[in-house]
């Protein structure tokens, strides 16, 4: 039988895990005030939990709590698109280096099998499961070079990046040029032709920040400024 701690834990993760999902997904759009109240009641859990995810989502950047006025959604920020894409950059450039000198057997069937996936998914136009295997084939080039702490660590940076990228395949179908890349990252990694594959690389990851003039001008109140 669970604890009283035990259960409070359990329903701030639970809160916290539905709360990010739905932000992450802008389901709860940037700009969107929630409440403790609302939330626990929806989540059926009490306040304390729900209090403990808004101030974990809050350290993330993907809530702001404004005092005598109450907790929002975080508008996206261009200042952050930049950073996140900055340091992701710079990291996975050479993570692609290092998995061109030793990529192991074990994820070579595990990065076809999602690249397979991601071409099922463009074919269905499902955008939101196209971003969730576009994350997942970065992860796990991190994981097959032994760096999953740097990835983990990378996350708490690329809050706001990940929102763009996602708002902007939500705006755009054309996914393939996505899929190409990652194809052709596979490729070169295997050819171990590290130098071109972080050239890709660094590409790749300015896809998402290329238009965000265009998605500030669609979906101005999701911007901050």
């Amino acid at each position: 039988m669970l604890t009283t701690k035990e259960v409070r834990v359990s329903s701030r993760d639970y809160s916290y895990n539905i709360l990010k999902e739905k932000i992450m997904g802008l389901e709860l759009e940037p700009g969107t005030k929630i409440s403790e109240k609302e939330i626990a009641d929806e989540l059926n859990v009490s306040r304390t939990p729900v209090r403990e995810a808004f101030l974990k989502l809050a350290q993330e950047e993907l809530l702001d709590i404004i005092p005598q006025y109450g907790t929002i959604v975080s508008r996206i920020n261009l200042e952050h698109v930049e950073e996140g894409r900055f340091i992701r950059e710079m990291v996975e450039k050479e993570i692609v280096v290092l998995a061109s000198e030793n990529f192991p057997e074990s994820f070579r069937f595990r990065l076809e099998g999602n690249i397979r996936m991601q071409e099922l998914c463009m074919e269905q136009n499902n955008f939101q499961k196209i971003f969730e295997l576009d994350e997942e084939f970065h992860q796990l080039l991190f994981a097959a070079c032994r760096k999953e702490r740097t990835w983990n660590m990378l996350q708490l940076l690329n809050s706001h990046f990940k929102r763009l990228r996602l708002l902007r395949l939500s705006s755009d179908t054309n996914w393939e040029t996505i899929i190409t890349q990652h194809k052709l990252l596979y490729k070169l990694i295997l050819n171990k032709e590290g130098k071109k594959a972080s050239e890709i690389m660094e590409k790749h990851l300015q896809l998402a920040v290329l238009e965000q003039h265009v998605l500030k001008e669609k979906y101005p109140h999701y911007f901050i400024g």
